[in-house]
């Protein structure tokens, strides 16, 4: 029987456990939050819609409680700050990597075979932070980032073109950022049809950039991190980890001379199953895409160094 532990129960982490639950991807599910009640009252609210959405998932709510989510066959991290107007993902390294290292070491005490998949930002950086801290095998460590900023690419041709986002195909890679995600154009199709042959130069410029502050945009509306999005982002990839999918997923993942690049977790497009992600899709970029990769590794690669000293 399926276990899936979700820790942080803000706003992300109780939409992706709502989401979980009313699909019943697991038998099990394990919400845990530092706060008092929060888990506890959020589990139980989303109990009480079970005879309403017709569901059978077992909701669990703990403070602090590591013990209640032993044996996990995924363990969702959402725990850290949200982003406010005006802070970039960045901004949050210093507070949320601390968090986030203690979340996975309790964690992965008590569920020694999960896959982890990581959401808190900035998400590359944490990824990054996962895998050196636990010393996991590379597929078990995962970033959501490239499955929810292809969703927000999707969202935008579906505006421009009037039409279904349902019949968009498309997807992102690079860094889970505002300057360092890179959705690719040359391979965003409407059932089929190229976007390119659909949409002038000067819309889909539009849409890259709007994409690429999709994030921002949302935080400054709300005044605070969008969290529907995110959360069904990260149920989604659960759903292709625990019913092995083998779905084409961009994900951020460690890279180890794909693409051009080693020692980091960046966003690329990846096959996901039950281990985890199973295999690196190595799309072949052009010269202007490759650079724009390289860039974004760039940039990733000096947030990553901030953790100098916090991974060991």
């Amino acid at each position: 029987m399926t276990k899936i532990t979700i820790v942080g129960a803000g706003n992300v982490g109780a939409t992706c456990a709502n989401v979980i639950a009313q699909r019943e991807l697991a038998a099990e599910l394990v919400l845990l939050d530092v706060k008092e009640g929060i888990s506890e009252g959020k589990a139980m609210d989303m109990i009480q819609t079970a005879a309403l959405c017709e569901f059978d998932t077992r909701i669990t709510g703990v403070t602090n409680d590591y013990p209640a989510t032993a044996d996990s066959d995924v363990v969702v991290i959402t725990s850290g700050i949200p982003r406010k107007p005006g802070m970039s993902r960045e901004e949050l390294i210093g507070t949320n990597a601390g968090i986030v290292k203690s979340v996975v070491e309790q964690a992965l005490h008590y569920s020694p075979a999960a896959v982890f998949v990581i959401i808190s930002n900035p998400m590359d950086t944490m990824t990054y932070l996962t895998l050196k801290a636990s010393g996991l095998p590379k597929n078990r460590v995962i970033g959501m980032g490239g499955m929810l900023d292809s969703s927000r690419f999707k969202y935008y041709l579906g505006q421009a073109l009037h039409v279904p986002v349902t019949d968009i195909q498309g997807f992102v890679i690079g860094g889970h950022g505002d300057t360092t995600m890179i959705p690719v154009v040359r391979f965003a199709t409407y059932n089929g049809i190229p976007v390119s042959a659909l949409l002038p130069k000067e819309t889909l410029e539009r849409v890259v950039a709007d994409t690429m502050v999709g994030g921002a945009t949302l935080t400054k509306l709300l005044g605070t991190s969008a969290w529907y999005a995110p959360g069904a982002a990260g149920a989604s990839l659960v759903e292709a980890i625990v019913c092995d999918q083998k779905k084409v997923i961009p994900c951020c993942v460690a890279l180890d001379g794909e693409y051009g690049q080693r020692d980091i977790c960046i966003g690329v497009p990846v096959t996901v199953g039950r281990n985890g992600w199973e295999e690196i899709i190595n799309v072949r970029l052009t010269d202007e895409e490759q650079a724009l990769f390289n860039k974004s590794a760039d940039a990733v690669r000096a947030m990553n160094n901030v953790l100098t000293g916090i991974c060991g």
